[in-house]
């Protein structure tokens, strides 16, 4: 229901720009869809790993490996996978929903997404060349350490 309010109000907002000025309108959609050419292979390339990867994982896998009952270990695991892989984060949120759903613990999640957003494995390069090594790696090291303290807390809380 929220959904279709926002759509009718998009839609409506969309409908009373497009009166009052129709060029400016055109041109806004003309952006709009230029953006969405843009991101459209990455999304695509999203849900293909998201499917990838709840076919390959079963839910009896996934709780296995990522599983509340995993403790630190999974914790590390996915803290490591989050740390070194280069994914947008609207891509990272519906996996983490999805591995959530197939079993996957919530702390171990939080640490992946944690991770995934703050710690820059594979662009620590180019942010050292901007910062140099020693922030770069303080930084990272820093959000690294941070994200098992911001996974505890999202634990102690969910719980």
């Amino acid at each position: 229901m929220f959904e279709v309010v926002l759509y009718g109000l998009a839609l409506t907002l969309l409908l009373f720009s497009f009166l009052k000025d129709r060029k400016k309108t055109r041109m806004a959609l003309m952006k709009a869809w230029k953006a969405f050419e843009n991101i459209a292979p990455a999304l695509l390339g999203v849900l293909t790993l998201i499917g990838l990867v709840l076919t390959v994982l079963s839910p009896k896998v996934i709780t296995a490996v990522l599983g509340q009952n995993t403790g630190i270990w999974g914790m590390f695991l996915t803290s490591l996978i989050g740390a070194i892989t280069l994914i947008p984060a609207f891509v990272a949120f519906p996996m983490a929903a999805s591995l959530l759903a197939g079993g996957a613990g919530i702390m171990q999640i939080a640490v992946f997404v944690s991770t995934l957003t703050m710690v820059g494995t594979v662009t620590a390069p180019l942010e050292a060349k901007y910062f140099g090594w020693k922030v770069t790696i303080l930084r990272n090291g820093l959000a690294y350490l941070f994200s098992f303290i911001a996974a505890s807390i999202i634990g102690m809380v969910l719980r």
